[in-house]
């Protein structure tokens, strides 16, 4: 290839500042070595293999843009020899467990993929109970069986603890001012986990021939976590006489320096005749603020963990988010005693929302329901500004 070097430009082209925002563009140059600069400073970057195939097919980096500004950042070709190798800013892990080690900080028998046939169940076996990822702001977690619910890791303090507390700090850990699961999920919604829909209320994916959890990247910048459903007997509608499976993917990416985590599902074929359920657990005795057009919001304080684990815990108050575009909205469910939900669907083979949350413990975040219903109000507004992305050779 004689090209040595080209210009990607990003424009924000609303009026908002928008703070670590990711580029991110289809890779066509394999697996070469690149470096990028801003203003004549380097730019850390990600090369992700999302396919699986060894070959790189995906850029992303980050940067800050203030409303409408520009900026164009530079890529070169270098010589593999002379990459920068970043300091991580996320981090993920899914392991067994070993039976060999009691400590819950300890394990080490770590996995990047883990498929299971129908009726089997690993819940118990993996460590965590599935795929956990953080940034220095938040982590979160996937269930990995029928429920596939998303779950939550709060911080006290900015930084990568995932890999030490492995989401169970023990009292050392804890008296140092490590983080800590701040939410019981049980069999909710937990933060934005999605659910088929009968009609009445949600339902999970107990018929599944074959699933899937796979960490597909793991920084720099973002890890990106997968869970393919193949073959799932989703619930549909009686006018739907097609009565074959569906397969379901869905990508949770997490971005350095951001709260939110972006869901991103696809499935098979188009599915518009097919309605699906999220949204949020119904946190005990929280305060609940919706714009009643695919954000909604709630603030709430309860035990973490059941009664029997209660030991060692105390309450804890956190504050959940999610944002759904509104052309996949179909309603706005009432609230009830678990969960604050959304009927669901897409026209064609994609969905595609939000979700945040922050606990109350953060030195650096929320402390009331309205710090973090304003905070939600600003979140959904940087989620839809348009920022356009060119490359120039």
């Amino acid at each position: 290839m004689s090209q040595e070097s080209f210009t990607i430009a990003v424009r924000n082209r609303s009026g908002i500042g928008i703070e670590r925002h990711p580029v991110v563009l289809s890779w066509e140059y394999g697996n070469r070595a690149i470096k990028i600069e801003h203003g004549g400073v380097e730019v850390p970057y990600q090369l992700d293999d999302l396919n699986g195939d060894g070959v790189a097919d995906e850029l992303c980096f980050l940067t800050d843009l203030k409303g409408n500004e520009q900026r164009d950042f530079s890529v070169r070709f270098v010589a593999a020899d002379s990459v920068c190798h970043y300091a991580s800013e996320v981090y993920a892990e899914m392991l067994l467990k070993n039976p060999k080690i009691k400590e819950e900080n300890m394990q080490d028998l770590y996995i990047s993929s883990l498929t299971v046939k129908r009726g089997t169940n690993p819940y118990w076996q993996l460590h965590h109970h599935g795929p956990a990822f953080e940034n220095r702001l938040v982590g979160y977690r996937i269930y990995f069986d029928h429920r596939q619910t998303v779950d939550i890791y709060g911080k006290y303090h900015k930084g990568l603890e995932l890999k030490e507390t492995q989401f169970y700090p023990d009292s050392v850990q804890k008296s140092r001012g490590y983080g800590d699961d701040v939410l019981w999920v049980g069999s909710t919604l937990g933060l934005g986990t999605l659910r088929g829909w009968n009609g009445s209320e949600p339902v999970m994916l107990d018929d599944v021939m074959e699933r899937t959890l796979s960490i597909v990247a793991s920084g720099p910048l973002r890890t990106i976590v997968e869970v393919e459903d193949r073959g799932w007997n989703a619930p549909r509608s009686e006018s739907v006489s097609d009565s074959s499976r569906i397969t379901m993917t869905t990508r949770y990416t997490l971005y350095a320096g951001r709260r939110d985590c972006m869901v991103d599902i696809s499935f098979d074929r188009e599915v518009g005749d097919y309605e699906f359920c999220t949204g949020m657990i119904n946190v005990k005795n929280s305060m609940e603020w919706s714009d009643h057009s695919g954000l909604r919001g709630c603030w709430g304080t309860d035990w973490p963990v059941s009664a029997k684990d209660s030991v060692g815990h105390k309450r804890e108050t956190v504050g959940l988010g999610i944002c759904i575009p509104s052309e996949h909205v179909i309603s706005e469910k009432p609230k009830d005693k678990r969960n604050y939900a959304f009927v669901v669907g897409t026209k064609d083979s994609e969905l595609h929302y939000g979700i945040t949350f922050c606990s109350a413990n953060e030195s650096f975040g929320f402390h009331s329901a309205e710090e973090w219903f304003a905070y939600l109000r600003s979140w959904k507004e940087m989620l839809g500004a348009y920022v356009e992305t060119t490359v120039r050779n």
